[in-house]
């Protein structure tokens, strides 16, 4: 009989860990998820400098040669890169009283005004058109939407503004191009994300729908309203098209169309043609510093609505 010797039982340790299945592990991030490195950090900053400069340099130029004298123009040969001999002989002559003076005047009212009367219909409209009981706003959300894909045309729009005799006549700087569906649709989205139960509860203290938008909706939609208010202001401030066919009066030209005549059809402004001519004012000037004026508005107001712009497109575009 053998007998079986016994021996010790080995500790090994804790049993390995079993890894977990690869289906419960976290999927791996998208690499624009990731904190960019130094490397593309760097990338980044280089390639936002050169933006930059593309944008700048045109206009560092323009600013410039409208600030040049004649003498430091035909130095350069035309534009001018480095600063010599500031004047500004140029914006003297241009805001003393002459045709661009008065264009500025007319474009500035026309664009005050025409801003206010598209802001107020389109936040008429489309609060309406945001309420779900009003009515037959189905049928006149559809009837704007098809307008976006199918217009009269040219020669309908211009019959149509001609038998209102709104030719030669500020309002057709105005009128025909007042409304724009795209605004419209921007803001009724804002407004249908506005809690209902803050409307319902005014509506039982008594307000009504014109109280409910003035004190409510719009003062919660500041954002919004500054987008499409600059939206509107700009468009009649760069808007020459409508004055060329609708204006035959040179003397109710904006100062849009004022500019596309000096600049492109070479036609001095009336009063500074015997300037440019008897060689007190160099044309060039004329034409960079009536550009600085056109772009000077726009410049001036976009970094004040430039932080609601974010919220107020994203907000009013997704919601709804």
């Amino acid at each position: 009989m053998t007998s079986v010797m016994w021996e010790p039982r080995q500790d090994t340790g804790p049993a390995p860990q079993q890894k977990a299945p690869r289906w419960w592990q976290a999927p791996p991030r998208p690499s624009w998820e990731e904190k960019p490195s130094k490397a593309g950090l760097a990338g980044k900053g280089i390639a936002l400098s050169f933006a930059c400069l593309a944008i700048l340099f045109p206009l560092w130029i323009v600013v410039v040669t409208s600030l040049s004298s004649r003498k430091t123009i035909n130095e350069a040969g035309g534009l001018v890169l480095v600063p010599k001999d500031i004047t500004f002989i140029a914006y003297e002559e241009l805001l003393s009283g002459g045709q661009v003076t008065r264009a500025a005047v007319i474009s500035v009212l026309v664009t005050l005004v025409g801003t206010l009367f598209s802001m107020a219909v389109s936040v008429l409209c489309a609060y309406g058109l945001s309420r779900s009981g009003s009515l037959g706003h189905r049928w006149i959300l559809m009837t704007l939407l098809a307008t976006m894909f199918f217009s009269a045309g040219l020669i309908p729009t211009y019959l149509l503004v001609q038998s209102l005799g709104l030719t030669d006549s500020y309002l057709a700087l105005i009128l025909p191009s007042a409304i724009s569906v795209f605004n419209i649709l921007v803001l009724r989205g804002f407004f249908m994300g506005i809690s209902q139960e803050l409307i319902d509860s005014a509506r039982i203290d008594g307000a009504g729908d014109f109280r409910i938008l003035w004190q409510i909706v719009m003062p919660l939609s500041r954002a919004v309203l500054a987008v499409i208010t600059l939206f509107y202001a700009v468009g009649y401030w760069s808007a020459w098209f409508n004055a060329s066919i609708y204006l035959n009066d040179q003397d109710m030209m904006p100062l849009q169309n004022v500019m596309i005549q000096l600049v492109q059809k070479q036609e001095a402004p009336v009063g500074l043609s015997q300037a440019i001519r008897t060689g007190q004012l160099s044309g060039l000037a004329v034409q960079m510093a009536v550009m600085v004026m056109a772009l000077l508005p726009v410049a001036v107001l976009s970094p004040f609505v430039q932080k609601h712009f974010k919220k107020g497109m994203l907000t009013g575009a997704v919601k709804g």
